[in-house]
């Protein structure tokens, strides 16, 4: 058996997360989890067993209502000023810079169970812009994850974008000169890269010409459909009395945007936020929307309810489910919401819309006109929503989509390029 490389290929996601090595001149991935070569990048602290669960086990436990805290999205924190904050979980005083190396020590670990070696070095994944608006928090999260990286274990570690890595691996079918597009959507991030392939010169084959990315993705999705499908049943956008006087205002946003963000949802559940909630029942005129909100805090229903939004947005992506719903029975028994193809078209072609604009700004930057693309390769779950594809094809009307690789096109060109990435 050729002896894998001694550099670990970590694609870490906001969703989900992978690990290959270049085997025998082929990507190989790793079983991180029995039969499975991704893994949630999910963490539930576990209060009667005091000790942490990754992964699929942690999706589980949150589920069938376990009790302890869940938390998801962990990428997205990168860069802010949350990452260093400590705060008591289990006992322990932590920040998100143990709970993020604690998941890629777990990844080290059965890496190294699995290929019966140490990896002392990683080539990571990493969105072109973690940040969309800000050149320091770029480079804060990088050094966030670096620290994180090295707090695991390894020695060293280098990045590569995330759609140059996809790039590599999926080049091989594209005619020699020929341009291609990298849609690069995961849970927290649009990345794009515009390559040719030169078809002699670089030990790739590829030329990257052009990179670029916005702070947009899959978590934005499923918030964006929770405003506006779920949060008014909790009582957005209800009217509140005035503690004096007679008149009324409308409960403020704030709460019902937090709740509906992934990363922000563990922040929900301390004091302060349930007194808020508890004196907007008190107050409002009509009281049963807030007094399901102050259950959701309560009882620590957000992620169920962000889960139960994204298989929703997951059926109405689907042509045979026409009739997809937000099942909110955690909440209260037959709550729920229907969710159209129509709806769901309605709330994300803003989004939509900016992650264009970000491939129109790729394309500029790479000096290519949208005629000129011969391939969009689509990659991340995300890419694969019916108004991404849509709106891409109507930008690019002359390339042909391929979709075969979208789960593992990153984490499979991180394998290909981890052999060299010390060299």
């Amino acid at each position: 058996m050729t002896r894998p490389s001694q550099t670990l290929g970590i694609d870490f996601g906001t969703s989900n997360s992978a690990a290959g090595i270049l085997l025998a001149g082929s990507p190989h991935l790793i079983e991180i989890e029995p039969g499975e070569k991704t893994l949630p990048t999910s963490v539930f602290f576990d209060f009667d067993r005091r000790q942490p669960i990754y992964g699929t086990h942690a999706n589980a436990a949150l589920i069938n209502g376990d009790e302890g805290r869940f938390m998801r999205a962990l990428k997205s924190i990168l860069g802010t000023s949350l990452m260093r904050e400590k705060r008591l979980i289990l006992g322990e005083r932590i920040d998100f810079i143990d709970i993020i190396s604690r998941f890629l020590k777990l990844l080290k670990i059965r890496a190294e169970e699995a290929c019966y070696c140490d990896f002392d070095t990683a080539l990571s994944g990493r969105p072109v812009l973690f940040h969309s608006d800000s050149d320091s928090k770029n480079a804060q999260a990088e050094k966030d994850l670096r620290d994180c990286y090295l707090a695991a274990g390894f020695k060293d570690v280098r990045f590569m974008y995330e759609p140059e890595a996809a790039a590599l691996a999926n080049h091989q079918h594209m005619a020699p000169g020929s341009l291609g597009l990298i849609v690069d959507i995961g849970g927290g991030t649009s990345d794009f890269t515009v390559f040719k392939l030169d078809g002699a010169g670089s030990s790739s084959g590829i030329d990257i010409l052009a990179s670029h990315g916005v702070r947009i993705g899959g978590t934005d999705f499923d918030r964006r459909l929770s405003i506006d499908n779920v949060m008014p049943l909790l009582g957005k956008g209800s009217q509140i009395r005035d503690v004096f006087g007679p008149g009324t205002s409308t409960a403020p946003n704030a709460i019902f945007h937090d709740l509906a963000t992934w990363q922000k949802i563990q922040f929900q559940y301390n004091p302060d936020a349930r007194r808020a909630a508890a004196e907007l029942e008190k107050m409002a005129v009509e009281r049963v929307p807030l007094q399901r909100l102050n259950t959701v805090l309560n009882e620590e229903l957000g992620h169920d309810i962000a889960f139960a939004v994204e298989r929703g947005k997951i059926h109405a992506n689907t042509p045979a489910h026409p009739g997809a719903r937000i099942d909110l029975r955690a909440v209260e028994r037959h709550l729920g919401c229907d969710l159209s193809h129509d709806s769901m078209t309605q709330s994300l072609t803003p989004l939509a819309e900016k992650i264009r604009n970000c491939a129109v700004e790729t394309l500029d930057r790479a000096d290519v006109t949208p005629d000129q693309i011969g391939s969009v390769i689509l990659v991340g779950g995300s890419s694969l929503m019916g108004i991404i594809e849509s709106t891409l094809c109507q930008l690019l009307p002359e390339a042909t989509v391929q979709r075969t690789a979208a789960l593992t096109a990153v984490v499979d060109g991180l394998a290909m390029a981890s052999a060299t990435a010390f060299e």
